[in-house]
């Protein structure tokens, strides 16, 4: 495999995003540390410096995302440090500690790569907007509690409201230190953007450290001084540290083991979130996109690395990638740079670490915390459309600060399916719904039937629904059709929009069922999907919960069209208006000759021809020639629009009395549908040349068939007319 060649950007680009990432990785390693003694400083920044260098040299190389710089980050700070906490207040021994925070950065990594593995990556990112705002604010503000006592110089297992209010332990010197980090790292943007506000403000740290220090020379004492990082040790003292970690690993028990699962998961979670939201903006600001399944797989391995050598966890960093890209990154290989020179600044000036403040890093932090913050969240407060969404902002801050942020986790998820609930339940079920008085079928009935139709037509409803049919949404189903079942005796429900379907839904339409069968009604599906977007068949869903089984009062149809058809059919039987319908009617019969003389009707049929089709057989096809009239007897016929050579559209179906082929009789081009026996059928056929011929003698029935051919095409035109305007309506 060929190596990307380096450039002078990712050079740069990398040089510079390690300078904004490493103090905020030795800040949330003191702050994951903290919790374990003052004396554990030292051994958290380490734990930070050594995650921004597995991270920035592994993930960038086997991520899916260019110019991404990872380290080290918030959400993890959080998460580690509230789980030491948990753990030393619980009872619990350091070293035990330090090597369950490695665990749970491990276990945290291999979830990441069961994500991408599984291709989960597109799914993680699907969270509801306050869920992340609360979560995100709730890291911020349980930042600021953890940091302040470290600002302001308090013993150990100080918390935030104790220090507020143990005045007498405050150290001067440490608060003085923190307030002109602070001030510098708010002002520096406005000065330069040259260097990152995070460094200029830590090097005011150390600064202002070293004025005081030319005042109070015992600032100047490395040994037990509890204002500074202290010595990280390195060589052989660290590998011994590292080791001596793992060793502990015998003494582990199942429990403790199953006591990292639920963290290790939120942590997972969380990284992977933080990841792939800045992989978004990184995508939108360099027009690129980037593979979120391998990044995580990506992610995972770096955290798995930094676990291994005693790092902590990270995700990919906006501040430090936007000062990579602003750098002239191009590619991949200024993320590994980052690695390396982190690399390079704790070989070659570990020393100088040691002396770094800890409250400098406090303020850093502390900063990082209120700007994580999301304060526009109160405009929800504003609508009153928005006030339940800031509830949930609300509840998850509220969680992570009074319990903590893995049960702040489960209190974001339980939330977002509630949110998800909300919004499915506002929405409405119902697409469209007619009446059958004003929809009709494709099939072409004789006037008399469609003024049966339309007077009758209303003991039918045909409603299409759409979006999800579920336990939220049942009690809206019912009153949606409950008017119907008092005044309708046939219930369309059209399910080609439909999304998912559970048991408490189809139970109701059980219900619905029954109630129109003690009317002798009929309830009548159309357009049952077969793959819904979980993958499940709804007719074969309905069948095992006992809806459409054969012995079910339920008809299926997989057109609507057929099931108005037969709906019709139905009612025009029911009203007696189709008599004898298996005879095959006389000329007399027909509404266009009812008031013609005998024998004006004996030398018509003398020019016409009787045909007999089966089912299945084709009268004629598209394209073909010819100028034949066709008036049906008995039985049907259906007139299909090809479209490709598998595909056709169902124009209409003629029925008994009906005609079909005028177009073509009356201009004599070519025939421009399909004409399909659909049940046996006898026929007239009256070819234009024998009508010419009629005409000649007959000229009052010549223009009489003229006439009524003109008569019920105007009526089919206006039935299609009503119906377009009920589709627009």
């Amino acid at each position: 495999m060929k190596l990307p060649k380096l450039n002078a950007g990712d050079f740069w680009g990398g040089l510079t995003a390690m300078l904004v990432a490493l103090p905020s990785a030795i800040a949330f390693g003191v702050t994951i540390f903290s919790p374990l003694g003052s004396s554990y400083a030292a051994q958290g920044a380490l734990a930070g410096i050594l995650g921004a260098i597995a991270l920035g040299m592994i993930v960038p190389a086997l991520g899916g995302t260019l110019r991404l710089i990872t380290a080290p980050c918030a959400p993890a700070a959080a998460v580690l440090a509230g789980f030491s906490l948990e753990f030393i207040q619980g009872g619990g021994d350091v070293g035990t500690a330090l090597l369950l925070l490695s665990l749970l950065g491990l276990a945290a990594g291999l979830l990441q790569i069961a994500f991408g593995t599984l291709r989960l990556g597109q799914l993680i990112v699907y969270m509801p907007y306050p869920v992340v705002s609360g979560y995100l604010s709730g890291v911020g503000l349980y930042i600021i509690a953890g940091q302040v006592p470290q600002w302001l110089g308090v013993p150990k297992g100080v918390h935030f409201w104790q220090a507020l209010g143990s005045s007498a332990f405050w150290q001067w010197q440490g608060m003085l230190v923190g307030a002109v980090t602070m001030v510098v790292m708010l002002l520096a943007p406005r000065v330069t953007k040259m260097v990152p506000a995070a460094i200029l403000a830590l090097l005011a740290g150390v600064g202002s450290y070293f004025l005081l220090a030319l005042n109070d020379p015992a600032l100047l004492q490395l040994q037990g001084n509890a204002l500074v990082i202290g010595a990280l040790g390195g060589g052989g003292n660290m590998l011994d540290a590292l080791s001596g970690r793992w060793h502990a690993i015998e003494a582990i028990s199942a429990a403790q083991v199953l006591h990292i699962a639920v963290p290790a998961l939120t942590l997972a979670v969380l990284l992977s979130i933080d990841t792939l939201k800045t992989c978004v903006v990184l995508d939108a600001l360099t027009r690129s996109r980037h593979n979120s399944n391998r990044e995580l797989i990506g992610q995972g391995v770096g955290n798995v690395a930094s676990a291994l050598i005693g790092g902590i966890p990270g995700a990919g960093t906006m501040g430090a990638t936007l000062v990579n890209i602003s750098s002239g990154a191009v590619g991949r290989l200024s993320g590994v740079v980052e690695g390396l020179m982190a690399l390079a600044a704790f070989l070659l000036l570990g020393s100088v670490i040691s002396w770094v403040p800890v409250a400098a890093l406090a303020a850093i932090l502390i900063v990082i915390g209120v700007r994580m913050i999301d304060l526009h969240s109160l405009a929800f407060l504003k609508q009153r459309s928005t006030v339940l969404d800031f509830a949930v902002i609300c509840a998850v801050v509220i969680t992570a600060l009074t319990v903590s942020l893995i049960a702040a986790s489960g209190i974001g998820v339980a939330l977002a399916v509630v949110l998800f609930i909300r919004e499915e339940i506002g929405g409405t079920i119902v697409h469209r719904s007619l009446s059958g008085g004003e929809t009709f079928s494709k099939r072409v009935r004789s006037q008399a039937e469609m003024e049966i139709l339309a007077a009758h037509g209303k003991r039918c409803a045909a409603i299409e629904l759409q979006g999800s049919l579920f336990f939220g949404t049942a009690n809206q189903l019912y009153s949606v059709l409950e008017p119907e079942l008092k005044t309708r005796d046939f219930v369309i429900l059209d399910m080609r929009r439909v999304q998912t379907v559970d048991v408490t839904a189809v139970h109701m339409l059980d219900q619905i069922k029954d109630m129109l069968a003690e009317r002798k009604g009929v309830l009548i599906f159309t357009h049952l999907p077969q793959h819904l977007p979980s993958g499940r068949d709804m007719e074969q869903y309905f069948d095992q919960l006992g809806l459409v089984r054969p012995e079910s009062p339920v008809r299926v149809f997989a057109e609507l069209d057929d099931a108005l058809e037969w709906v019709e059919d139905c009612i025009i039987a029911e009203v007696q208006l189709v008599r004898d319908a298996e005879r095959p009617l006389d000329l007399a019969e027909l509404d266009m000759f009812r008031s013609r003389k005998p024998e004006t009707l004996h030398a018509l049929l003398a020019h016409m021809e009787q045909r007999s089709c089966k089912a299945g057989e084709r009268i004629f096809s598209s394209g073909d020639t010819g100028d034949e009239l066709f008036i049906i007897r008995s039985g049907s016929v259906r007139i299909m629009l090809p479209i490709s050579e598998k595909l056709s559209h169902h124009l209409g179906t003629f029925g008994r009395g009906a005609f079909f082929g005028e177009m073509a009789f009356l201009d004599g081009a070519v025939r421009s549908a399909d004409a399909i026996v659909f049940t046996d059928a006898e026929l007239f056929v009256l070819s234009r040349k024998s009508f010419n011929a009629l005409a000649e003698e007959h000229k009052k029935l010549g223009l009489g068939l003229m006439e009524g051919l003109a008569s019920v095409l105007s009526s089919r035109l206006r039935y299609t007319n009503g119906e377009l305007r009920m589709l627009e309506s």
